[in-house]
């Protein structure tokens, strides 16, 4: 890629990458868009952003735009991210819903659930909970989506860095859920791997994943408008069951929507029940 990026060719791209998965650039982060975009420009002969986008633009290039959406969107995780949700989730909702009645089975969604220690987080909460209260529990499914195909490959995998493994996990829970691979990284255990169903979503599409008791939207809000994400959560808000919980990131909140949702305070932390 050239040295600098035009202001016309930025805003160009920022409207490309908002009308294709809602995220909204800042200004000045050019920098951002030069060290993702830069391989992918190397890789197919392009010396500028503005190149990239006229080819974008040619019919037929459905490929090219996931590669791109997908450079934009990756992002690191972490294990148990934030704590408080996590500690919520065995404190008070699993005895909540234990003690609902029903044979259907508790459905959880992780939405922008990146390469996956998210969803698995749960699935450890979960068979953690099993072991304490034998019997308590019934059938759980949970669902984790991504608008990335080569996160959710990591994800399915389930298979993992050193370097990845330390970013949250405890010594204990690595042992307990984990066991060494053979090309020295770190393999979550089969019990865990089979709790999570992964797909393939743009939050800006239609949702056919069914209903949820509880879904987790952390950290992806951020990078949308407000007209967006209002949007994003009113969606959510019908894909929750009644009585229903959403959870939110630490630095995330509804900014209104008080027909649809009602803050519960958790002491610490903060999750929203579905009216």
């Amino acid at each position: 890629m050239k040295a600098d990026i035009t202001p016309q060719e930025y805003e160009a791209f920022k409207k490309f990458l908002q009308d294709a998965c809602g995220i909204l650039l800042g200004d000045n982060k050019q920098y951002l868009v030069k060290s993702r975009l830069r391989r992918i420009l190397e890789e197919n002969s392009l010396n500028s952003l503005g190149a990239l986008l006229e080819r974008l633009n040619r019919p037929g290039r459905g490929g090219l735009k996931e590669v791109v959406i997908d450079a934009m969107t990756t992002n690191e995780t972490l294990w148990f991210r934030d704590n408080h949700p996590f500690r919520i989730l065995q404190e008070k909702l699993l005895p909540e819903f234990s003690d609902r009645n029903g044979l259907s089975p508790l459905r959880i969604w992780s939405a922008a659930c990146s390469t996956g220690q998210e969803p698995y987080s749960v699935a450890m909460v979960i068979d953690e909970y099993r072991r304490s209260r034998p019997g308590k529990l019934r059938d759980v499914k949970i669902t984790a989506t991504d608008i990335s195909k080569s996160v959710l490959e990591v994800a399915r995998r389930g298979e993992y860095e050193m370097i990845a493994i330390g970013r949250g996990l405890s010594p204990e829970r690595q042992k307990q859920f984990f066991t060494a691979s053979a090309n020295g990284g770190w393999q979550i255990r089969p019990q865990i791997r089979s709790m999570v169903d992964f797909k393939e979503l743009n939050l800006l599409d239609r949702y056919m994943l069914g209903k949820f008791d509880v879904i987790l939207c952390r950290n992806v809000l951020i990078y949308f408008s407000a007209d967006l994400k209002r949007d994003i959560l009113t969606r959510l808000h019908g894909a929750l069951n009644p009585g229903g919980y959403l959870i939110l990131g630490a630095s995330e909140s509804l900014n209104g929507l008080p027909d649809l949702y009602e803050m519960v305070q958790c002491h610490p932390g903060i999750i929203y029940r579905k009216k």
